[in-house]
């Protein structure tokens, strides 16, 4: 474990010296305050079921920002070292395969959670300013919070999986960005018409849609079903990365 350790001291020292990690966060941060400002507008427009929480986490700037996280986020971790040939002088070294792995995915899974802090930081000023009079559910905010953890550990192991494939950061970033999309449409779809289908086949569409997961959280529902689904899908694709990333170590 050691050996893992300083593999990840090492990636997370990457990413802080890296401009596009401060990119990434500056884009977060920005589209983050005007998904929250249009969630302001929207309660100050009148009476609304939904909380500061659930418009927040449900209008098109927060998805706007979401997507194009990760593949920021993962395209340089395989892909800059196999173009700068770094990535065979790396296992040089008594390191295992998923030791890199695991730690290329642990930077990225830290620096993911760094980049989603300052939105905290917008309902305690809110609340700090207005004195409590507006209600932040806190069940929703911590809902809301733990499926964006479960959903990026998901989308950061496709990512990898996407930089593990290629020594272009371009190909890599492109093609994490249209794995994510795909998936999002794909559940989108399937809520779309599961709403014309036989009852069984709606306990699936609720288990693949993020739209649906984010719009239940958002609400302080918390189910156990969404948080398997992305952390099986997480542990899949860093299988595969793990077997392409061994491939190419030993490939003559």
């Amino acid at each position: 474990m050691r050996v893992f350790w300083i593999l990840l001291k090492k990636e997370v020292r990457a990413f802080f010296i890296s401009p596009v990690a401060y990119i990434v966060l500056a884009l977060v941060m920005v589209l983050g305050g005007f998904s929250f400002r249009a969630a302001l507008a929207i309660l100050e427009s009148g009476p609304s079921e939904g909380s500061i929480v659930t418009w927040t986490f449900n209008a098109l700037w927060f998805w706007l920002s979401y997507f194009f996280v990760f593949p920021l986020l993962t395209m340089r971790l395989f892909a800059e070292e196999k173009k700068l040939g770094t990535l065979e002088t790396l296992f040089t070294a008594p390191v295992r395969t998923w030791q890199v792995v695991g730690a290329k995915y642990g930077a990225a899974l830290v620096m993911y959670a760094v980049v989603w802090l300052p939105t905290l930081g917008n309902f305690w000023l809110l609340d700090w300013i207005t004195g409590g009079a507006v209600e932040i559910p806190r069940g929703a905010l911590q809902g809301s919070y733990l499926i964006l953890l479960a959903m990026g550990l998901f989308h950061l192991a496709m990512g990898c999986l996407a930089s593990s494939l290629t020594s272009n950061q371009i190909v890599a970033a492109v093609l994490s960005f249209t794995l994510s999309i795909l998936h999002f449409l794909i559940g989108v779809f399937i809520l779309t018409i599961g709403r014309k289908v036989p009852e069984p086949f709606v306990d699936l569409v609720h288990y693949i849609a993020s739209v649906d997961h984010i719009r239940l959280f958002t609400q302080g529902v918390i189910d156990s079903r969404p948080l398997v689904y992305y952390a099986t899908l997480a542990a899949f694709f860093l299988v595969l990365t793990h077997q392409v990333v061994e491939f190419r170590r030993w490939r003559p």
